[in-house]
This record gives structure tokens, C-alpha cells and sequence, in this order.
């Protein structure tokens, strides 16, 4: 049995469980849904404001940390949870993603990555044994082993060789996080997930499965989503990759954050989520609402004097109008950002806890069934 994470419910007529997931800075209840806090913050929102909403979790980017000394400032303030006044869990990612970024990214192969800072110039070659240390002295709950993330578009041949380059990077962060921290106690350890790749290829997705499971890792996360595919492609490949990993393990779905892809995720046994699109879609004006996407922005809405969702009690719904929220925005005001971007952390987040309800009641499908017909 893990000693990370144990399954406290299960929903009779889907895979949709409720969790708890153990580490360092205390327990998590699962399924949740994590706001990104890329440099130690959600922008817009304090940690106190998201600990009022009741968000369990934030994930920070390791690299991005680490290009302006974020890692070294994080260690000497006693970890990122004192760094940011967090009083819930935090996950690290290892900066896989920033692979793909014209401006860092200069080139891999089977050592490591070699990065441009953006800021300095250096040049930056970053191991996974290296990576492993920057999540470390950044002391965050939750770390991700280092990966090669493909793109959509990437051919098939491609999106392998970054595949078989994630895997044997995960071996070589396992074996390296497990000697950094063997004479710490396991209860006061950093947890390490391991990050599954293979595109919308399924007999990719399942030759990495099976060799992450080999790894035991704590935990397992799918990535490279939320690029292009199609909603019936990423959870093709979550169907397969799920009925493969261990029920005792955490899942934890990657880049994904759209209300209706949550309750699919949950729905197929999904224990985490996070995307940074819920908060950078409301600075640019789309909305999640109980009757679907809010475009906010549009012209129709200059005069609304009704709130954002009316079967809302965020803050947000409670004292402000569409026209006023409108207003903020189209005008550049950092005030219509915050409040578009607390009422999207704060939609999700209860949606999640609606659907935990749910699955105690034992009318999950109905639940999503419902809801599903009434957002889209």
C-alpha cells in the first residue's frame, strides 16, 4: 500500500475516486485542481486570497525559478512555502515545457538540455541530476521528473525519440532524488512524479507507461497536452495510460483546466489537474460560467448591470457587474484582471468540490451529464 496517497471513495458507475494525498506540508484531498505560480505566484491573486477560496495546491516552474536565482532566494528563505506565504501544498515542475521556447531553449540529447538565459545570456546545461537539485533547494512538496515535451505537430518519429529521451531522464532523476534524500526521514521527504509522454500515439503512451511503472515513482503524470489535439485524442490516451497505472498511485493530467475536461479527467480516475489557461484566458476576458463561456469583452455586455454568473458567490459575482468587470479589462486595469482571474480559480476550485459531493452522493455521472449540458 502507498504511503502517499490513499483512495477514500470511488464512484460506482465511472473510475472517479476521492483521495488523500500526503506529503511534507500536510494532506491534499483529491481531485484538485492546482492555479499555476510560476515564479511563486498565481498573477493577479495573493496566497492568502487563494487560501480563502479554498485551493489546495499551486504549481511553480523549477527553470523558470532558477534563470533569475529564484531557487538560491527560495532556499535562503526556507522554501518556497515560506517564500510565498503558501499555507497549502506546492508542486514544482521540472521546465520541460520551456523546451520548446525559441527565446530559452537552444538544444538536448541524452545528457540534458542546454538553455539560453533570457535575461543574462549565459548558457545554462541543465541534467536531470541538476534538475532534481533545483527542485530540492527549492523544497517544494511535489517535483516532477524532467522531460522531453513534444509538440502536436511533431512527427511521430519525433515525438518518440522525445519519449525514449523522458524515460531515460526519469531513471536518472529517480536514482538521484532517492540518494539526495536518503537520510531524511520519509515523512519529511519531496515526493517525485514522473511524467508519462507519447503524444496522441497510444502505443507510445503505453511503452512509457509500462517503463515509468518499472521506476515507482510516487506518483504519475501525463503531459504534452492541451497543444492541438482534440478532446477525443487526449482522453483516448488518458483512457489507455489510466487502465495501465497502478490504482494506488496519484494521476496527475497536465495542462488541462477547461471545466468540462476536468470533469472527464475525474470521470476516468484523474486525481490533479493545473493549466494556466483559466487564469490567462480571464485577463483576456473569457469567463467560465455555470451556462458556459463568457466572452466578456463583447459589446453586449457594456451595460450589464447583472453579475458574472449568477449561481456564482465568489466576491467577484457577489459585487461586481459584467459591465463593470468589462470596463476594467478593455481598459488595460489591473483590477479587471484580478477579478476575471479570481472568478475563473474560484469556478474551478468549487466545481471540483461539487463534484466531490457528488461522487459521495453517488451521482457523479449525473452530476457531470448535467453540467456538461448546461455549459456547453
Amino acid at each position: 500500500m502507498s504511503k502517499t496517497f490513499t483512495i477514500t471513495r470511488r464512484d460506482k458507475k465511472t473510475k472517479a475516486r476521492i483521495g488523500k494525498l500526503k506529503t511534507k506540508s500536510g494532506i491534499a484531498e483529491t481531485p484538485f485542481f492546482m492555479p499555476v505560480a510560476t515564479r511563486g505566484a498565481t498573477k493577479g491573486l495573493t496566497s492568502e486570497e487563494l487560501h480563502k477560496m479554498k485551493v489546495q495546491a499551486v504549481i511553480s516552474n523549477a527553470l523558470i525559478l532558477y534563470l533569475r536565482n529564484g531557487s538560491e532566494i527560495i532556499k535562503k528563505s526556507g522554501g518556497i512555502k515560506k517564500f510565498m506565504a503558501h499555507k497549502g501544498i506546492n508542486f514544482t515542475d521540472c521546465g520541460g515545457f520551456q523546451m520548446y521556447s525559441k527565446q530559452i531553449y537552444i538544444k538536448s540529447d541524452n545528457k540534458g538540455v542546454l538553455f539560453r538565459n533570457p535575461i543574462s545570456g549565459e548558457k545554462l546545461f541543465i541534467t536531470p541530476e541538476k534538475d532534481m537539485e533545483i527542485q530540492l533547494d527549492i523544497n517544494s512538496d511535489v517535483a516532477m521528473s524532467l522531460d522531453s515535451m513534444p509538440m502536436y505537430e511533431h512527427s511521430k518519429k519525433e515525438i518518440e525519440e522525445a519519449t525514449d529521451k523522458t524515460v531515460m531522464w526519469a531513471k536518472r532523476c529517480k536514482e538521484h532524488h532517492d540518494k539526495m534524500q536518503e537520510n531524511i526521514p520519509r515523512e519529511k521527504r519531496q515526493i517525485l512524479f514522473g511524467i508519462i509522454q507519447g503524444g496522441i500515439f497510444e502505443d507510445l503512451r503505453k511503452k512509457a507507461t509500462e517503463e515509468m511503472i518499472k521506476l515507482d515513482f510516487e506518483g504519475y503524470s501525463i503531459g504534452g497536452f492541451g497543444l492541438g489535439e482534440t478532446i477525443e485524442e487526449e482522453f483516448n490516451v488518458v483512457r489507455a495510460v489510466k487502465e495501465m497505472l497502478p490504482e494506488n498511485k496519484p494521476v496527475y493530467l497536465m495542462g488541462i483546466g477547461t471545466p468540462i475536461e476536468i470533469l472527464k479527467g475525474i470521470a476516468l480516475g484523474v486525481d490533479v489537474f493545473d493549466s494556466r489557461m483559466p487564469s490567462q484566458s480571464a485577463r483576456r476576458g473569457t469567463l467560465f460560467t455555470s451556462e458556459g463561456k463568457l466572452k466578456i469583452l463583447n459589446e453586449k455586455y457594456k451595460f450589464d448591470q447583472s453579475p458574472v454568473d449568477k449561481n456564482c458567490d465568489c466576491f467577484v459575482c457577489k459585487n461586481y457587474t459584467k459591465a463593470f468587470v468589462r470596463y476594467q479589462l478593455i481598459n488595460d486595469e489591473v483590477i479587471g484582471k484580478k477579478l476575471a482571474t479570481y472568478h475563473n480559480i474560484y469556478f474551478l476550485t468549487k466545481l471540483i468540490e461539487r463534484a466531490k459531493r457528488a461522487i459521495k452522493k453517488g451521482n457523479f455521472e449525473k452530476f457531470m451529464k448535467d453540467f456538461e449540458e448546461k455549459y456547453r
